[in-house]
């Protein structure tokens, strides 16, 4: 029953994954070339239900010719990839979870938000960016004006925001699973195998504080305690993103993870979202490290509830 159980969750994760990476595709469909007063025009055509529908892209070029195409491949390939995992579902005896119409509009709530939430881990992170240059990202996949290495963690975010906001995850219990899955899509690009628990010590700049060498085992437990707390659901998914922090699970990237998980969390419980607005951020950083240290009499916390909760 056990392999049962993880075999179902690996293949919850493959196909969030599977969507996530589908809806990171900025043009879905078939490309088509119409000429029009001897000037050639970039189409792509795809079926919605029962209508064909042909979206405007851009004047004809080579590269983005092939850019559609590739698109199109992948878009293919990855349905396709989501049509297997949910036969082996169905395989296993999984069946789909309803979700209590409270959580569906707290999933509307979080899709409404996403972009001005990436926007706002992006600054809390540091990375160089405007909510326009953020947008340009999410929607179209490019940017002019920033670093490879900005544009690919914004990539990121948007990656792990869209795992998250699967049904079937939403659907899974918040766990150390999830974490490392979060922080996987999190790093990819920088890290071979981001969702791994680090084993190199670190440290943070800013603070005396070190932090010790993460234990998976303690880590779950822990992570297990905090959820199973009796107090209310947003202390629960505050105390679930300050302990990633100050863990520091992973080589990278923890920050960001955290934000995720503890949303994963709050979403899940139809309870709204938990981001450090981008004037807040200066704020949170400097109760963060006092928190690192040992010198915070639960002032993040409140801090938290009070700036960082978004209701609806």
């Amino acid at each position: 029953m056990e392999n049962v159980y993880s075999k179902i969750q690996e293949l919850l994760h493959q196909k969030a994954d599977f969507q996530a990476r589908l809806n990171l595709i900025p043009y879905d469909g078939t490309p088509e070339i119409k000429d029009r007063d001897g000037q050639k025009y970039l189409y792509v055509r795809k079926r919605i239900g029962s209508r064909l529908t042909s979206t405007y892209v851009d004047s004809y070029s080579d590269d983005l010719y092939q850019l559609l195409l590739r698109n199109s491949r992948d878009a293919r390939e990855l349905r396709k990839n989501i049509r297997r995992v949910e036969k082996d579902l169905a395989a296993l005896g999984y069946e789909e979870t309803e979700l209590s119409p409270r959580v569906m509009l707290n999933l509307d709530f979080a899709r409404a938000n996403m972009k001005s939430n990436i926007y706002d881990q992006a600054v809390l992170e540091g990375v160089a960016t405007t909510f326009p240059q953020t947008e340009d990202i999410i929607e179209n996949g490019i940017v002019s004006g920033m670093t490879a290495t900005d544009v690919q963690k914004i990539l990121n975010l948007k990656h792990a925001w869209e795992f998250i906001l699967d049904k079937d995850v939403l659907s899974y219990g918040t766990d150390y699973h999830i974490l490392c899955h979060i922080a996987k899509l999190i790093n990819e690009g920088f890290y071979s195998d981001g969702g791994r628990i680090r084993g190199v010590p670190v440290t943070i700049g800013g603070t005396s504080y070190i932090p010790p060498l993460p234990i998976e085992t303690i880590v779950k437990e822990k992570i297990d305690e905090i959820i199973n707390d009796s107090t209310d659901e947003v202390t629960v998914a505050i105390n679930l993103c300050l302990y990633c922090m100050k863990t520091q699970i992973f080589n990278d990237g923890n920050k960001r993870a955290a934000v995720i998980f503890a949303n994963h969390y709050m979403i899940s419980k139809g309870h709204g979202l938990l981001v450090i607005p981008e004037n807040f951020v200066p704020e949170f950083k400097r109760l963060l490290v006092a928190y690192y240290e040992d010198r915070d009499a639960g002032e993040i916390v409140k801090f938290m509830r009070n700036k960082c909760w978004k209701t609806f």
